[in-house]
């Protein structure tokens, strides 16, 4: 079995609708057949019961501020917000679809093993459900890592201590690739239980960082390769032909012994 793990954000955008005859992800599967981060099941419901109690009492400038959003789009994440316990499902991998990061992952195409090592050692952090494997099952919702809800608090705080410790077991003895926008990182205090843990820098062809939506098809892209080779050591990289002519730079690439981090450069030639 691999020994990797690969931490992801979700994706803004989301897959409407779902199976409506798939499992309720609260009560159902003690084995954790599709829940796999199952122990945070109370933690999700008291963080959706807050929510929906939020979306009753609270006036539309509130909640307008709270999730950033105005006019059909507002409406429609209040709407998948207050339907959350009686929606259709779909797994996460699906759900987050729409997102340039998951599509540029190009899930459908991998070979069968590739996709398994995707679904069994993918992490996604979510800001209404905590840490989500790949195949958990769930309902469509909007809510950010950095949403401030009334008497809670900003989300990442929400979850900071809650997913820590799971996470710091999750991890441990694992070789990490670490996918994280710096906001996410937040909501993890890092034991630093890994194997080694490796962060990612892209530079392109003048020097710069890609913008946000390039930067998201490269993690994709990485995520691919990743599967497909069952990627264990940073010196695999050497071996990524990637479409758009990125290379590891080794000379450029460090390692830092006391947080067991790699610093990768990716360079565009």
């Amino acid at each position: 079995m691999p020994n990797l793990a690969i931490l992801l954000a979700p994706s803004e955008g989301k897959q409407p609708g779902g199976n409506p005859f798939a499992p309720d992800m609260f009560d159902y599967r003690t084995s954790g057949t599709f829940n796999y981060f199952e122990d945070l099941n109370p933690d999700r419901r008291e963080l959706i019961d807050t929510l929906q109690n939020i979306l009753e009492e609270s006036d539309e400038e509130d909640l307008a501020a709270m999730f950033g959003l105005e006019g059909p789009e507002l409406d429609e994440a209040l709407r998948v917000n207050a339907e959350i316990y009686d929606a259709p499902l779909m797994s996460a991998l699906d759900r987050y679809s729409p997102g340039v990061m998951y599509a540029a992952m190009d899930f459908a195409n991998l070979p069968t093993g590739a996709q398994r090592r995707l679904l069994e050692n993918g992490i996604i952090f979510s800001g209404l459900f905590g840490l989500l494997r790949p195949d958990d099952l769930i309902p469509n919702y909007r809510l950010a890592m950095d949403a401030e809800l009334p008497e809670v608090g900003k989300a990442v705080d929400y979850w900071r201590p809650r997913i820590s410790p799971v996470l710091t077991d999750a991890l441990e003895g694992r070789f990490v690739w670490d996918l994280l926008p710096d906001l996410h990182h937040t909501a993890w205090d890092d034991e630093k239980t890994y194997e080694a843990r490796v962060e990612v820098e892209f530079i392109d062809a003048s020097g710069e960082h890609p913008g946000a939506e390039d930067l998201e098809v490269l993690r994709g892209q990485l995520v691919n390769f990743i599967v497909r080779e069952t990627a264990e050591e940073v010196d695999e990289l050497l071996e990524w032909e990637h479409p758009d002519g990125y290379e590891y730079d080794e000379s450029a690439s460090s390692y830092d012994e006391d947080t067991k981090t790699w610093s990768v450069v990716m360079e565009q030639q």
